[in-house]
C-alpha cells in the first residue's frame, strides 16, 4: 500500500525554488529518510505534505485517498523544537496533546515506557535534558497511534547520549510496524534508523531507493606501494577491478565482488610490487552521499 505519493512538487519563494519538481513514493512500514544538506528543501517538502505550507505546482495524497481529508488524523508529526508547558510534568503535557488531539485513551503510561521516560513522568518538562524532550515529543507524536511518523531532524542538537537514545526510539517504532518519514543531514543516523532513503539537494532529487542499494555494492580497498604507477597497471589486469582512484598516497580499489585482501596482496608480490599500505574500505551512505551531490550544482 503507497502511504504518500508526491507528483511534481514544486515550492518557489521569489527567485529561490525550494523544492523543484520534486517526486517520492512512500510504501506502508518503510523507515523513509530524505537525506540533504541543510537548505535542500526537506522541511519544506515536510511542510508541504502535512498542510502547513502551499505548494505553487504538484500534487500529493496520502494513503491512496482511503482517509480523504481526514488523513491528517493518522499522522503524528514532530517539527521544529519541541514545545512543552515547562511548569507541567510529562504526563499533565502529554493529557494536555491527547485533549487537543480528542484522543480519549492515550495510554500515556505506555508511551512514557516506550521512550524510556515512565520514572520521569512527574517531573516537570523544565527538568529535562535536551534528549528526554525529544523523546517526550515523540511521545506525543504517537498520541492516537497514528499509522505515519514524521520526524524533521530528529537528532538535530543532541549530545551522543541523546542521540542513541532517539535513534533506539525510532527503531523501536519502526519494529512496532509504524511507517516513518524521517528528514536529516545526519548521514550516519539515516544509513542506521532508515530501510530507504532519498537524496535531495537544492530542491531536486538526485537518487532514491532502499540504503542497500544506495549504497554502492562494490567492495573498497585501498593500497599502496613505493610505486604507485607500477601498482596501478597491475591492479588493472585483475578482472574484479571495476575502477581505480587516487586517495592520497594510495589508490582506492573498486572491487565488483568480494576479494580476499591476502590475494591482492599476492597479486602485487607476483608483478614484483611489495605492498605498503592495505586496508578495506567499507563504503557508507557518506561517501556515496558526496559523491552524489558533488556533481550537482
Amino acid at each position: 500500500m503507497s502511504v504518500l505519493t508526491i507528483q511534481g512538487l514544486t515550492k518557489r519563494y521569489g527567485k529561490i525554488v525550494a523544492v523543484n519538481n520534486l517526486g517520492l513514493e512512500v510504501e506502508k512500514g518503510m523507515t523513509f529518510g530524505i537525506l540533504g544538506p541543510n537548505g535542500s528543501g526537506k522541511t519544506t517538502t515536510l511542510g508541504i505534505i502535512l498542510g502547513i505550507i502551499q505548494q505553487n505546482e504538484g500534487s500529493f495524497s496520502w494513503f491512496d485517498g482511503a482517509y480523504g481529508r481526514w488523513h491528517r488524523h493518522h499522522i503524528g508529526a514532530l517539527l521544529e523544537t519541541p514545545n512543552f508547558y515547562p511548569y507541567l510534568n510529562a504526563v499533565d503535557n502529554l493529557r494536555l496533546i491527547a485533549h487537543i488531539k480528542k484522543v480519549r485513551e492515550p495510554r500515556i503510561d505506555q508511551l512514557l515506557e516506550m521512550v524510556n521516560l515512565y520514572h520521569r513522568r512527574n517531573s516537570k518538562f523544565r527538568t529535562f535534558s535536551l534528549g528526554m524532550k525529544q523523546r517526550l515529543a515523540i511521545a506525543s507524536a504517537m498520541i492516537g497511534d497514528p499509522e505515519v511518523l514524521i520526524f524533521d531532524e530528529p537528532t538535530n542538537g543532541l549530545d551522543p547520549q541523546g542521540i542513541a537514545e532517539v535513534r533506539q526510539t525510532l527503531q523501536e517504532i519502526a519494529e512496532m510496524g509504524k511507517t516513518i518519514i524521517m528528514a536529516s543531514h545526519i548521514l550516519d543516523e539515516v544509513e542506521k534508523v532508515c530501510s530507504h532513503v532519498a537524496i535531495i539537494k537544492n530542491g531536486k532529487l538526485l537518487a532514491s531507493g532502499t540504503v542497500g542499494a544506495i549504497i554502492s555494492d562494490d567492495m573498497l580497498v585501498e593500497v599502496g606501494s613505493g610505486n604507485l604507477p607500477a601498482l596501478r597497471a597491475a591492479m588493472e589486469q585483475y578482472p574484479l577491478v571495476r575502477r581505480i582512484d587516487e586517495h592520497g598516497p594510495h589508490l582506492l580499489l573498486y572491487l565488483s565482488e568480494e576479494v580476499p585482501p591476502e590475494k591482492l596482496n599476492r597479486l602485487a608480490f607476483e608483478q614484483g610490487l611489495a605492498l605498503s599500505h592495505l586496508r578495506v574500505v567499507r563504503k557508507s551512505l557518506e561517501s556515496e552521499f558526496l559523491e552524489i551531490t558533488a556533481g550537482d550544482q
